[in-house]
């Protein structure tokens, strides 16, 4: 019985530890970096004390700041790599007598954070760097995702992300690309790929491609709170606001997109008395800054969303148009695809049937789980319920998120004519 108390302990305990890396990773990487200059030896000593911390809190348990400990952990490690090296002496130098004493395990003090967080971003997006490359990395190091995950968020091969991962860091490396946030042309000329990647860590933790829970609310909140950086770093940027004001309207329905049991709640079903008042005030503020780009297109569509009082009365012709806008902009079958169920509810579910069809054969979205959720989603609207359950059925078997397929099953059982509503999930 004691064995089997103990046994639990350590697995809860080894549950805790692994949380906590996944929240704090970014942080410590961004940390580190400022030691060693070098996003790949960072990433090492980060994961060096993830498995201290497996090995040692079993047995004198959990610290009451676990993310300090794994920090000022990894922080030790970084300085005494740093003296064992020789050719580290010279940063060892520059360093000087900082590094001489490694601090408590306590919190750096916020805008610490902040400005290594911001740094680790625009060093990771540096041009030596292909644009798919700044992608990858920053959604490893950043959102803490696995390369499995950062496919399925880029819609790209596992074995091609996973090498473009290990190359990013090699270039870097010898690149000796310095640990800073740029100033002035330079800055713009990296803005673009930042700007996507906070983009795209927000998306993960708004709709998690894997795991037991449809949402992840510390990369949420992470890719919200760098937005806002970044929109008050470069007012005159529109984008960026473009940005900011697109995941503040998100992030203002998150309470609302799941229930209380964690199942997902479909748009047309969400109480929207639960959307956040002043996360909507806020975007639709950083909207009027945002220009006309694609995140100022996007932050338009999750407009129309917020200004409707019931599902009811969401303007569908607006929001079709403005994904029609998008789609001129940045052509994409994931946009196509998001045009047809507006397309859908603002003329019908056959307009929108005929628009998906056509994207059935895209390369892209094969694998990709939504295609066949929205075409079944218009199939149960038309009455073709055998169809649409097919449908479901084969949307299931691709999604890798265990409350987005209990969704779709339960999508699945149900389809009939006269079936759900709407294909939108929030």
């Amino acid at each position: 019985m004691i064995v089997t108390e103990r046994a639990a302990g350590a697995t809860e305990t080894t549950r805790t530890v692994e949380a906590v890396f996944r929240i704090e990773s970014a942080r410590i990487i961004a940390g580190v970096t400022r030691i060693v200059r070098d996003v790949g030896i960072a990433e090492e000593l980060a994961q060096d004390a993830l498995v201290a911390a497996l090995e040692q809190w079993p047995g004198s348990g959990v610290p009451d700041r676990p993310g300090a400990w794994l920090m000022a952990t990894a922080k030790h490690r970084a300085v005494d790599l740093v003296r064992r090296r020789e050719t580290y002496a010279r940063k060892l130098a520059e360093v000087g007598r900082a590094l001489e004493d490694v601090p408590p395990p306590e919190p750096a003090g916020p805008d610490d954070i902040d400005d290594d967080l911001l740094r680790l971003i625009f060093t990771v997006c540096h041009p030596v760097l292909s644009a798919e490359a700044r992608i990858a990395l920053t959604l490893r190091l950043l959102g803490g995702l696995t390369t499995a995950e950062i496919a399925r968020a880029v819609l790209a091969p596992e074995p091609t992300v996973a090498q473009r991962i290990v190359r990013a860091k090699r270039t870097l490396a010898r690149a000796g690309t310095p640990f800073e946030v740029p100033y002035g042309a330079e800055r713009a000329a990296r803005l673009s790929s930042v700007l996507e990647v906070v983009y795209l860590v927000f998306n993960e933790g708004y709709a998690a491609t894997a795991g037991d829970d449809l949402l992840r609310p510390a990369l949420c909140e992470e890719a919200l709170r760098l937005a806002r950086v970044l929109a008050a770093l470069m007012p005159e940027e529109p984008e960026a606001h473009g940005l900011a004001a697109l995941l503040e309207l998100q992030a203002s329905r998150t309470a609302a997109r799941t229930g209380p049991d964690g199942a997902p709640v479909l748009l047309a079903d969400q109480n929207r008395a639960r959307w956040d008042r002043l996360l909507i005030r806020r975007g639709l503020a950083a909207l009027v800054r945002a220009g006309t780009g694609p995140y100022a297109v996007q932050a338009a569509i999750a407009a129309c969303h917020a200004r409707a009082a019931r599902y009811e009365g969401t303007d569908w012709t607006t929001i079709a148009a403005l994904y029609g806008r998008l789609m001129a902009l940045t052509p994409s079958p994931v946009v196509e695809l998001n045009r047809a169920v507006a397309l859908s509810m603002a003329e019908g579910p056959a307009v929108g049937l005929e628009v998906v069809d056509a994207l059935t054969a895209e390369p892209a979205l094969r694998g990709y789980h939504l295609l066949p959720s929205v075409r079944g989603d218009l199939l149960a609207r038309l009455g073709r319920g055998a169809e649409a359950r097919a449908e479901f059925e084969r949307a299931a078997g691709l999604t890798r998120n265990e409350r987005e397929r209990d969704l779709l099953l339960a999508r699945a059982a149900a389809a009939a004519p006269g079936g759900p509503a709407a294909a939108e999930e929030g």
